[in-house]
């Protein structure tokens, strides 16, 4: 159960932040955790969203990168929830078991194909060393370019933020979801 109140209803919230409710319900069909528990903080949220929405609906990266590094994101952070709802769309992308497993169990990304170990290794390497080796950055730059290894910086930093909040909140997914191994 999440340590503060779930927002659910628009009328709830200060009349000139209403629409902050209407643009979760527009960009994720419905206002549900975790967005709910964050319109604790109404204007926050609306800045987190916005770059979520960038992320997840709007960015250039390859799906399935864009999934690999954010399960990686999840996994580094133990950001339960992320985990259990981009475990469900990696697979729906065609992502391995094998390859989310390995995720889950925090294992090298050896076996994987290139175009899957390497935003693995990115998130990995940001969310451990706390910095990339000068190889993986100019693999990445060579794969993404510019503007596209800049978005899977930021896809780890933004899903690392979530995992803060998630986790401060205590925010868990529900029983039946994919879960992590503790």
């Amino acid at each position: 159960m999440p340590r503060l109140p779930e927002v659910l209803d628009r009328n709830a919230l200060p009349e000139d932040k209403r629409e902050i409710h209407d643009y979760l319900a527009k960009t994720r069909g419905a206002v549900r955790l975790p967005f709910s528990a964050f319109l604790n903080n109404p204007e926050l949220t609306y800045r987190i969203a916005h770059v979520g929405s960038y992320i997840r609906f709007d960015g250039t990266l390859p799906d399935k990168t864009r999934e690999l590094a954010i399960m990686a994101t999840a996994r580094e952070v133990d950001a339960r929830f992320e985990w259990a709802g981009h475990a469900r769309m990696a697979r729906e992308l065609g992502i391995s078991d094998a390859t989310i497993d390995a995720i889950a169990n925090r294992k090298a990304p050896e076996g994987f194909s290139e175009e899957e170990a390497l935003p693995v290794k990115v998130a990995q390497g940001l969310l451990r060393d706390h910095k990339l080796s000068d190889e993986l950055f100019n693999a990445a730059h060579a794969k993404f370019g510019d503007a596209g290894v800049v978005e899977l910086l930021g896809t780890v930093g933004y899903y690392s933020m979530m995992g803060c909040v998630l986790n401060g909140l205590a925010i868990e997914p529900p029983a039946d979801a994919p879960q992590l191994p503790k």
